[in-house]
């Protein structure tokens, strides 16, 4: 297969993943609001995302690192508003 159409699958699948994330994050801020945010999922997810980019590092991968480093950082800023508001705490207020 041709390298070129490699990396355009790869290239594909990690703006996929990393736009993935976008909706659900914008929800939750507008909203103020990450009730029907499912914690077990996302603590799953943050912790696979984790070990992709320690692969990656490993592997020295470094598309990969990349793109799961993103994915990391904002599946856990979900994880981090879920844990917030659940708590009473208000995001940008002191």
């Amino acid at each position: 297969m041709p390298l070129a159409l490699v990396d355009a699958v790869g290239t594909g699948a990690a703006l996929c993943s990393m736009a993935s994330f976008t909706p659900q994050l914008v929800k939750i801020w507008r909203e103020r609001d990450a009730s029907s945010v499912s914690l077990r999922m996302y603590v799953v997810t943050v912790t696979g995302f984790c070990l992709w980019v320690a692969y990656g590092v490993l592997s020295k991968s470094w598309p990969i690192v990349v793109a799961n480093a993103v994915c990391l950082m904002l599946s856990a800023a979900i994880l981090v508003l879920k844990w917030r508001f659940e708590h009473g705490a208000k995001v940008g207020t002191a």
